[in-house]
């Protein structure tokens, strides 16, 4: 089953060269978005796929809802991939931590894994390698190319509502931390997969959870959270980093949550931490980016602040044409601004850089 989704993929890189023509081709491979249906054949899917097949989007995210069958998965996720142009294979995403953020269930007959807490409790880190590359490899036989994983984040508060609460993270400090998570990206790059760490700059110490609005991380989050991102890119080992919506005042002023905040994203992230790669937002729909920003101000701040990829799970009002939004935005923008036009085509660069390791 891998063999064909990898010849597939090896249609798509050996088409042609992924070199854009337009803004609207570079501003298209910087959008994400979810969508609706669980079949090939579904108008949304079909939609999707000509999306793909005209750069208009750089790829898809599933959630549960999308997950019918295994079997439905793969006939959908063959299908983007050979809709793919120039060299592009979409980003195929998918939520596979273990533990409570599972897409692919058991289900649908998909071997479900631990927390990430209960690993770390419970195996070394070669052990959490040869687990999590089982799953990987499954994930990979689906024809996904992303998942979204491994938690970086600390568990410093035992009371943290979204990481600590879920065992998401591997344990409280980076010493623990962040073996087990090179472990589960070296899995996934044998399978020919990408992964990203997330959630910069660090949600573990947080008190809220920023699915329902503002989290302020002032004083809370310390300087020691940012040593997992720090290591991992050093090593080598991170393929996207994903910002989550955390503020803290003491590095942005004006109080920007740190996936619109060029301080987080350009200041420490690249600057300080010297990371060179894809950035890619969480979901830009939660509560802390919806209920306080526009869709125009949000995706125009993300992207000036230095994001590569927005990200939009497309459920709080589900539009077929939420990509379309996003890049009339995004070149609007840049039509009316060189420096934001320089933006894309740095953020195009970054992302068919990393396209061209999908199934290596």
């Amino acid at each position: 089953m891998r063999l064909l989704t990898i010849a597939v993929l090896a249609a798509c890189l050996a088409a042609t060269s992924a070199s854009a023509q337009t803004i609207e081709q570079m501003a298209g491979q910087m959008v994400v978005v979810g969508f609706q249906g669980d079949d090939v054949d579904d108008r949304s899917v079909v939609r999707l796929r000509e999306e793909i097949a005209a750069g208009e989007i750089g790829g898809i995210m599933y959630l549960k809802t999308n997950v019918a069958s295994l079997r439905r998965v793969k006939a959908m996720n063959e299908a983007f991939l050979a809709a793919a142009p120039d060299g592009l294979p979409p980003f195929i995403t998918i939520d596979q931590e273990g533990g409570a953020v599972e897409r692919l269930t058991r289900d649908v007959g998909f071997d479900e894994l631990p927390t990430a807490l209960q690993v770390a409790n419970r195996r070394t880190p070669t052990q959490a390698e040869t687990l999590y590359a089982g799953m990987a490899a499954a994930i990979g036989e689906l024809g996904f190319t992303v998942n979204f994983g491994p938690v970086v984040d600390l568990a410093v508060n035992p009371n943290n509502q979204v990481i600590a609460k879920f065992g998401r993270a591997f344990g409280k400090t980076a010493d623990v931390v962040v073996p087990y998570a090179e472990a589960f990206v070296r899995a996934h790059r044998e399978a020919g997969l990408l992964t990203a760490l997330k959630h910069f700059p660090g949600h573990g110490s947080s008190t809220a959870d920023s699915h329902e609005g503002f989290v302020d991380i002032t004083d809370t989050w310390k300087e020691a959270e940012l040593e997992p991102y720090r290591r991992m890119i050093a090593d080598g080992l991170a393929d996207f980093v994903m910002v989550g919506h955390l503020i803290d005042t003491d590095v942005a002023a004006d109080g920007m949550p740190s996936s619109l905040s060029p301080e987080w994203i350009t200041g420490v992230l690249r600057d300080e931490l010297g990371y060179e790669g894809v950035v890619i937002s969480d979901d830009l729909e939660m509560g802390a980016i919806r209920d306080h920003f526009k869709l125009q101000e949000a995706v125009v701040k993300a992207v000036g602040a230095g994001m590569d990829v927005l990200l939009f799970t497309n459920t709080a009002s589900y539009r077929p044409g939420l990509g379309d939004e996003v890049r009339d935005i995004l070149v609007s923008a840049a039509n009316a601004d060189p420096v934001f036009y320089a933006r894309i085509e740095e953020s195009y660069a970054r992302i068919v850089a990393l396209k061209q390791r999908i199934g290596d």
